[in-house]
């Protein structure tokens, strides 16, 4: 038997009525732009992060370039970011003319360390972005206390953390604002792309509306230069449906990473993320030496593992004005060259965890 790195078709065959439902109520109202599915979702799923507003847009990208400039960011100023992450958090603040600025990760948890944001700070930064990575929430009492003492935003990437709690909070809903994207892999995925900014700011929530509508509040009057950033109308519909099953396929995430934990923490030559119980596990992300060999031997052995992220973001070729930065964060660059994900999705059958253990134990 093989095991996909993510199955997204036993999932959608587990709601198809529902969803096809949902998708034809769109398409015979012919509201194919915004309307009451994009507005529907929007409150239910503030509702459920727990912040009066939500606004949805096209994408996760757009989500951080929109925060970015709803929150005056542009030119001249700059961001802090971890350098572990994927490389959307940076150009999110690039693409609205901001600078990012890295600092290095948690060595056990490969989230922004807290402790190296301080060093950081120039009289040009603006914001702190806390990625929420790989599931799990960021140490956000600290990041918005030193947000706090320096006057600077807390923009979360919340992408692979619908659901993830911190303290009993909900990512998305501890920083100025929070960033989602819905791409179909994410715990709660689209069927395309799809993105949203959670916010209790009422002012950011009227910036943002009007930036995701070509700059318009009022048709034809535009008050500023925005963009097209819409979400999807269709997608929004999917979203609903789907958004009623996100705590449940979370406890299944948690329960299949628990099993992996259990499994695999007698094993010396591998290194396991240290997650707190909030954790929304968007994925299972082990350290391993010679990481591609055994990339390879999973792969052999019908195990679809992937690797989440091979390069940080001083090491990719769209930004290599930060080249010079090489060695200077060490713990990222180790989680770049080590890091390996495992098979994790609500539906994983019981017997996977065991069979990566099978393979694993012979390197």
């Amino acid at each position: 038997m093989k095991i996909p790195f993510v199955d997204l078709k036993v999932q959608y065959d587990s709601i198809r009525d529902e969803v096809r439902h949902a998708m034809d109520e769109v398409l015979d109202r012919c509201e194919f732009v915004l309307g009451s599915a994009v507005t529907n979702f929007e409150s239910e799923f503030a509702t459920y992060c727990g912040t009066p507003h939500a606004i949805g847009v096209a994408n996760g990208l757009d989500a951080l370039t929109l925060a970015a400039r709803a929150l005056n960011i542009g030119p001249g100023d700059e961001v802090i970011v971890p350098a572990m992450t994927f490389v959307a958090t940076a150009l999110g603040f690039s693409l609205a003319g901001a600078t990012p600025v890295l600092v290095d990760v948690d060595p056990e948890t490969a989230l922004i360390a807290p402790a190296k944001i301080e060093a950081a700070i120039t009289p040009r930064t603006k914001a702190i972005c806390a990625v929420h990575l790989y599931g799990q929430c960021a140490e956000m009492d600290a990041v918005n206390a030193i947000a706090a003492r320096h006057n600077l935003a807390v923009i979360e990437d919340a992408a692979q953390a619908h659901g993830a709690l911190y303290n009993r909070k909900k990512a998305g809903s501890m920083g100025q604002a929070g960033c989602f994207s819905f791409y179909p892999g994410k715990n709660l995925g689209a069927y395309g792309d799809g993105g949203l900014v959670s916010t209790s700011s009422d002012a950011l929530r009227d910036s943002l509306l009007c930036l995701r509508n070509y700059g318009s509040k009022v048709k034809y009057h535009h008050e500023v230069k925005g963009t097209n950033s819409r979400l999807d109308s269709v997608q929004a519909a999917i979203l609903r449906v789907k958004l009623r099953y996100l705590d449940q396929w979370t406890a299944a995430r948690r329960k299949h990473a628990a099993r992996y934990d259990e499994l695999l923490a007698d094993l010396p030559q591998i290194r396991l993320t240290s997650n707190r119980p909030g954790s929304a596990h968007h994925l299972y992300v082990i350290r391993v030496a010679d990481r591609d060999s055994v990339l390879a031997k999973l792969h052999e052995n019908g195990i679809g593992a992937a690797i989440h992220y091979p390069f940080c973001l001083h090491q990719m070729p769209c930004y290599e004005e930060l080249a010079h930065l090489r060695g200077q964060f060490p713990i990222s660059e180790d989680w770049a060259a080590n890091c390996l994900s495992l098979p994790l999705y609500p539906e994983l059958p019981d017997e996977a965890a065991e069979r990566v253990r099978n393979v694993l134990k012979t390197l």
